[in-house]
């Protein structure tokens, strides 16, 4: 069973920028694909970015590109997501996930592991 603790959430004025950490244990975490997912009051779960099991492969919601960066360490079993040029918009919870197998996906459903969250305000 796979455990996965975010952190590094906090308040931040927009075109901060902060860096989420998720680390994993209990489980073969470099095999899995991850993600970093987001929840804002009111809205469903919605896919920021993912990487596959090799190091290199990342995925990103067309919102965040080229503002977001994800990243592994399969050797300290983290996933990390660092965010510049934050955004009002950006406010939510964020969570870290991870699947058995397979590829990234954008669907939250298609997860087995999920972390409690870790809160991102972004505001003035």
């Amino acid at each position: 069973q796979v455990q996965l603790v975010e952190s590094g959430g906090g308040l931040v004025q927009p075109g901060g920028s902060l860096r989420l950490s998720c680390a994993a244990s209990g489980g073969p975490f470099s095999r899995y694909p991850v993600a970093w997912f987001r929840q804002a009051p009111g809205k469903e779960r919605d896919f920021v970015a993912g990487s596959g099991p090799s190091r290199g492969s990342a995925y990103y919601k067309d919102s965040v590109k080229g503002r977001f960066t994800i990243s592994r360490d399969n050797a300290k079993n983290t996933v990390d997501l660092q965010m510049n040029g934050l955004k009002p918009e950006d406010t939510a919870v964020y969570y870290c996930a991870a699947r058995r197998g397979g590829i990234v996906v954008t669907a939250p459903t298609s997860y087995d592991y999920w972390g409690q969250g870790t809160q991102v305000t972004v505001s003035s």
